[in-house]
C-alpha cells in the first residue's frame, strides 16, 4: 500500500534527504586515489551523527556500513573495503541517514581522476535517465512509465538495464510502497498519488544487464565485468508534479561543477 506524506512530513523528509546529499558532498572532498572506501564510510558515519541523524544502512537487513560503495563493475551494495581507490576507478556511493523517523536514500558515483570516455558516457547518460525518469513521477502516470523512460533512454545507448534490483517508496522505513522498476511498459503499474516519495535510482550497466551476487552475499557485480552506474534522488509528488527532496549540489559544489539540472524540478531555488 502507498503511504502518502503531508506536507509538513514532507518537509521533515528534505531534511532527511539533505543530510544525505551533504554527505555526499562531504564524500566529494575526500574521494580521490589512495583512500579506501572503509575510510570513506567512517568519515560517512561521524558527518551524519554530527549532523543529528543516524546512519540509515548502518544495521538495517544486518548491512555492516553506513555507505555501500560499488567500484567499476560493482553494480550496487558494495561493502566498504581496505582496497585503495585507483586512478581511473568510478565508485557509486550510496547512503541513508534517518532524521525525525524519516529516511533520506541518495546515490552519486564519482570519476576517480582520468576516466575512460566510455566509462564517463556512461555515467553522463545514467544520471541524465534519471531526470528521463522524475519528468514522468506525476499524477496521471503509473509506476513504469517511470521505468519505460529510463530504459528508452539508455537502451538507446546499447546498455543493460538492471531487472533484479528497483527504486522504491521511502519514508519512516527504507522500503515502502511501491517498487519503482527502471523498465516497464507506459501505463502499467500502480497509479502515482498525491503526497507520495519515492527514490529514483537507474542502474545501468555499460554491457549485459545481467548480474550476480559476490560471496560476501552483498556486493552485486554485472556478469560480464563491465562498468555499472547508478545516480538516484527522493522525490516527492507535490501539487501533482515532481519535487526533488535531495540535490546533487553540495557534489557539484565541491567538484567545481556548474549545473542547473535541477531547477525544473524545485518550487523555490536551493541554497547551500
Amino acid at each position: 500500500m502507498i503511504i502518502p506524506k503531508t506536507q509538513e512530513e514532507i518537509e521533515l523528509m528534505r531534511e532527511s534527504a539533505l543530510i544525505v546529499s551533504k554527505t555526499l558532498g562531504m564524500i566529494a572532498t575526500e574521494i580521490k586515489p589512495g583512500i579506501t572506501t572503509l575510510q570513506l564510510d567512517k568519515l560517512a558515519e561521524t558527518f551524519i551523527r554530527d549532523n543529528g541523524a543516524v546512519p540509515g544502512f548502518l544495521g538495517l537487513y544486518g548491512c555492516p556500513s553506513t555507505l555501500l560503495t560499488s567500484v567499476n563493475e560493482q553494480v550496487v551494495h558494495g561493502l566498504p573495503t581496505n582496497r585503495p581507490i585507483e586512478e581511473g576507478d568510478i565508485v557509486s556511493v550510496d547512503c541513508g541517514a534517518i532524521k525525525n523517523e524519516y529516511y533520506g536514500d541518495h546515490a552519486y558515483t564519482f570519476e576517480i581522476g582520468e576516466v575512460a570516455e566510455d566509462t564517463r558516457k556512461l555515467l553522463k547518460i545514467t544520471k541524465e535517465s534519471l531526470y528521463e525518469g522524475i519528468r514522468e513521477f506525476k499524477i496521471g502516470n503509473r509506476v513504469e512509465d517511470v521505468g519505460n523512460a529510463i530504459q528508452r533512454y539508455t537502451e538507446a545507448h546499447g546498455y543493460g538495464v538492471v531487472r533484479e534490483l528497483v527504486g522504491h517508496g521511502l519514508g519512516k522505513k527504507m522500503h515502502e510502497d511501491p517498487n519503482m522498476p527502471n523498465y516497464g511498459k507506459r501505463g502499467k503499474g500502480k497509479k502515482f498519488i498525491e503526497g507520495m516519495v519515492v527514490a529514483i535510482e537507474p542502474m545501468i550497466n555499460m554491457g549485459t544487464k545481467n548480474i550476480k551476487t559476490l560471496k560476501d552475499g552483498w556486493t552485486i557485480v554485472t556478469r560480464d565485468g563491465k562498468p555499472s552506474a547508478h545516480f538516484e534522488h527522493d522525490v516527492a509528488l507535490v501539487n501533482g508534479k515532481p519535487e526533488l527532496l535531495s540535490t546533487f549540489a553540495y557534489v557539484y559544489q565541491a567538484l567545481g561543477i556548474e549545473s542547473d539540472e535541477e531547477n525544473e524540478f524545485r518550487a523555490t531555488p536551493l541554497v547551500i
